[in-house]
């Protein structure tokens, strides 16, 4: 039997037995890797017990307690109403607008539970109906009654719109709407006494607490989706992780050791398996990539998905902080500087990552031949923008510089030097220079 039809039946072999694991196992990590296979990724939805469920709203309760507040104050509300309702001008039209308290109070209690209602048409209406009951308070209960201290119809049921208003945008809004209602309740008085301002100020002070909670309650849901999320992705993980282990990985160590004693084609297969297992375990042995969507990341996480049998990393024992904007562009350009080490460098290549007080310095080096003199301008005149948009385009945007240096048979190495702090706009070279921090 030759080599070259050990090495067909070996490659028919393996991706016969990656087919029946995925079949008998389900949708396994053979299914994204192996796309001949003619096997779908799975979608989260259909994962399991490893799938993301949303969070659970923690501005939900705090519209309820809005509706509940809205509640008790109508039922104060009507007391002081049916007790000093022999004392108004227009008794008829006070009852008239307590019940459009209470419908009202029922309409927001129903609307706003809905979070696709929560928008300026609803919140603009509530203002609204609060400030046409404040307003009509001289008519329906008298000057006369207001100047001898008879309370407005309104009273505590003031504060529903300024609550709704500072849950759905924060304290400014709550404040805004403190403003206008508390600014209408004081011209409605004939006289001002030291008891006038407490309502204005109560609701003021209300709008800022409860819009500082509900922008906490943001931040706070904010984060606990994205640990939901993580959490979901990290046993997804581990679950294609078992599965890769279980068939893809499996066969190419058989096809690896097999193949390791071979001349010919049959040999090069092994050691194409054997290089592929290596990265598959590397693969599923990383961390998750860092969440870019934050303010700042370490950089030591997003350029260590670049580790692999070729390629050694070596960083801080201590995190290094960038923006994340920063560190995505960083690691953007490490990549296209390790794709031209893959296929015009030698067999290694190495990054390195150094932190200093100002500037982070991340250099990419290998073993190839290095480049000759004027290759890179030739590149450029060919429209071959490689290094020039995807490596100094990328590092000049960030405000940082790039350094190539390559000698013939001794290899080539990439510095990239990041400032921390990005020079003035429209800096020129001695800015950018000077800004460094060169020690």
């Amino acid at each position: 039997m030759g080599a070259s039809g050990w090495s067909a039946r070996t490659a028919t072999g393996a991706f016969r037995l990656v087919t029946a694991g995925a079949g008998a196992a389900g949708p396994s990590g053979a299914s994204m890797l192996w796309e001949g296979l003619g096997v779908p990724e799975p979608s989260i939805a259909a994962r399991g017990p490893g799938s993301a469920a949303p969070a659970p709203s923690l501005q939900a309760p705090l519209w309820r307690s809005i509706a509940v507040y809205r509640f008790a104050a109508l039922a104060y509300v009507a007391v002081l109403t049916l007790r000093n309702l022999n004392e108004y001008a227009h008794p008829v039209a006070a009852v008239a607008v307590l019940l459009l308290m209470a419908g009202w109070s029922v309409l927001t209690a129903y609307a706003y539970a809905d979070p696709a209602r929560r928008r300026w048409p609803l919140l603009l209406a509530d203002l609204a109906v609060a400030l046409a009951v404040l307003l009509v308070a001289p008519w329906v209960v008298g000057r006369t009654m207001l100047a001898a201290g008879v309370p407005t119809l309104s009273v505590a049921w003031l504060g529903g719109p300024v609550l709704a208003w500072a849950v759905s945008g924060g304290r400014r809004r709550g404040v805004a709407a403190a403003l206008v209602l508390g600014t209408a309740d004081l011209a409605v008085r004939e006289t001002f006494t030291q008891s006038s301002f407490t309502g204005p100020a109560l609701m003021l002070l209300a709008g800022i607490a409860v819009g500082h909670v509900a922008r906490l309650a943001v931040i706070t849901e904010e984060r606990l989706q994205r640990a939901v999320e993580l959490e979901a992705a990290t046993r997804e993980r581990e679950r294609l992780a078992r599965d890769i282990h279980d068939s893809v990985l499996q066969v190419l160590a058989l096809v690896q050791r097999r193949g390791a004693d071979l001349d010919g084609e049959a040999g090069e297969l092994a050691r194409l398996a054997g290089e592929q297992e290596a990265a598959l375990r590397s693969l599923v042995a990383t961390r998750p990539l860092p969440d870019l969507d934050r303010a700042e990341v370490d950089l030591r996480a997003v350029l260590g998905r670049y580790a692999s049998p070729t390629v050694s990393i070596a960083a801080p024992a201590t995190p290094v902080p960038l923006a994340a904007h920063v560190a995505r562009e960083v690691g953007a350009a490490v990549g296209a500087a390790l794709d031209n080490v893959a296929r015009h460098g030698g067999e290694r290549g190495w990054l390195l990552v150094e932190d200093d007080a100002g500037t982070v310095t991340v250099s990419v080096r290998d073993d190839g031949p290095g480049i000759p003199e004027g290759r890179l301008a030739e590149a450029a005149g060919q429209g071959r923008l490689g290094v020039a948009q995807s490596i100094r385009g990328r590092i000049a945007e960030l405000g940082g510089t790039v350094r190539i240096v390559s000698a013939g048979g001794q290899g080539t190495e990439v510095e990239l030097r990041i400032p921390r702090t990005r020079p003035p706009a429209g800096a020129g070279p001695e800015a950018r220079r000077d800004h460094r921090s060169d020690g």
